[in-house]
């Protein structure tokens, strides 16, 4: 009976419109009316809408490696890394010196590492003997080494306090996101040309590992992107708010719609971010329900569902989950160059597995997985609960401790307030879980 309700919910045609529009609500709400529970503040809205775009587009291209095809991708945070590194590497100017220290020899060491590799592998096919491969992976580290440490400590050593990296290329900021794509999905084809021939435990597993080293690589290499050092002023692709309010045009226009300077210039960047976000996320997720409704995607839910079955057929099973991993984390790769393009800020300690990967998860299962309009309802909608209960909690948490005498339990709970937002995720999921199994959208 539990399922016949659910099929027949998933069946409403107005069951879509319907989330997003009470969706559309809370954020017109959090923009116009101030209270406890809404800021009144359309700058916040927006903030927490723009992230909420990006969420989707990181959910999106996890949706496309779960929904479509099964895959347990547990180094979200990785390829969100990955996909950073790339407006640091194309979009900001070159480091005055930092070529000409210790470029051509960092050129140099990583085509001779790709060339150990090649060696390697042709050593494999050609005698099958494990202790031939393992000489010329031992001889080839000690040549790497002693090409790439000298051309690091020559970059790092250049202007350390204010660089110590080797800068960027100067190229437009949008093309960095498209390169952020790149960059993961060359991780994920390493990754998955080691795991997806084995069994998927192998692959989250490997994922999880994965995702962690590559922030660990990001904190401790400084020529690469100053490690903690952090960078900043990342270059954007919409106006700087110090332009506008210099700008008398803009402030006569702000002033027409009653709004200060101040004020005009925060809402009018975050809807250029708002309209580029969309375009993005539009494209994606045209390009995704275009391949889910073709032949290749009618194939890859039908792996998905078995693939015993898909064998018997024919088909390539390894080979297509390979393809479906790399296209997720390409679109994941995209979500992180956006990502700090948006902040400004390169800040490899930020890369909490808890927000960028369990918090991912939680936004793909609640949406409904297998459904791409889902994968963006469900983010958009746990983002907002995400920042709205570091507010919601400590009040709901005052409320119910009002009636009680002072003492150690309200001061426990008084102090842990804080952590409300953790609690109230786990509450959500667990929610849907119980009530609506196959998410909000499901997959139809």
């Amino acid at each position: 009976m539990a399922s016949n309700r659910q099929s027949t919910a998933s069946a409403s045609p107005w069951r879509a419109p319907v989330l997003f529009g009470i969706l559309a609500i809370l954020f017109v709400l959090e923009g116009t009316v101030r209270n406890d529970l809404f800021s009144g503040s359309w700058n916040t809205s927006l903030a927490i809408l723009n992230m909420g775009l990006i969420s989707a587009i990181t959910a999106l291209g996890v949706n496309m490696q779960w929904g479509y095809a099964g895959l347990f991708n547990v180094g979200v945070v990785g390829f969100l890394a990955m996909g950073a590194l790339a407006p640091v590497l194309v979009s900001l100017p070159p480091v005055e010196g930092a070529w000409q220290a210790g470029g051509p020899r960092l050129i140099l060491s990583l085509l001779a590492g790709l060339g150990v590799l090649a060696l390697a592998r042709l050593v494999w096919g050609r005698t099958r003997k494990g202790w031939a491969v393992a000489l010329v992976l031992l001889a080839g580290f000690f040549l790497f080494r002693s090409l790439f440490d000298p051309a690091v400590l020559a970059i790092e050593g250049n202007n350390p306090a204010r660089h110590g990296n080797i800068g960027g290329l100067g190229l437009p900021v949008l093309l960095s996101w498209l390169v952020g794509g790149v960059f993961a999905a060359a991780a994920a084809w390493a990754i998955g040309k080691v795991a997806l021939g084995l069994r998927s435990d192998y692959l989250a597993i490997a994922t999880l590992g994965i995702g962690e080293i590559i922030v660990a690589v990001m904190k401790n290499e400084d020529w690469l992107a100053r490690g903690v050092k952090n960078i900043t002023a990342i270059p954007r692709p919409v106006a700087y708010e110090v332009d506008l309010q210099q700008n008398p045009d803009f402030v006569a226009f702000a002033q027409g719609w009653g709004f200060s300077a101040t004020e005009a210039s925060g809402i009018w960047v975050k809807l250029s971010y708002m309209s580029l976000f969309l375009v993005v996320l539009l494209v994606l997720i045209l390009l995704a329900e275009l391949a889910l409704k073709s032949p290749w995607g009618r194939m890859m839910r039908a792996i998905r569902d078995n693939e015993t079955a898909a064998r018997a057929m024919g088909k390539n099973v390894t080979r297509r989950h390979l393809q479906v991993f790399v296209l997720g984390s390409a679109v994941i790769g995209i979500a992180g160059a956006m990502m700090v393009t948006l902040d400004g800020l390169v800040a490899p300690t930020g890369y909490n597995p808890l927000r960028y990967t369990f918090l991912i998860w939680v936004m793909v299962i609640v949406g409904g997985s297998g459904n791409n309009w889902g994968a963006v309802l469900g983010s958009v909608l746990i983002w907002f609960l995400w920042i709205k209960a570091e507010v919601w909690g400590p009040a709901a948490i005052a409320a119910l401790t009002g009636p009680l005498s002072d003492g150690p339990l309200k001061e426990h709970l008084l102090d842990s307030s804080p952590h409300m937002r953790f609690i109230a995720m786990g509450a959500v999921l667990l929610a849907v879980l119980r009530f609506a199994p196959r998410g909000l959208l499901p997959e139809k």
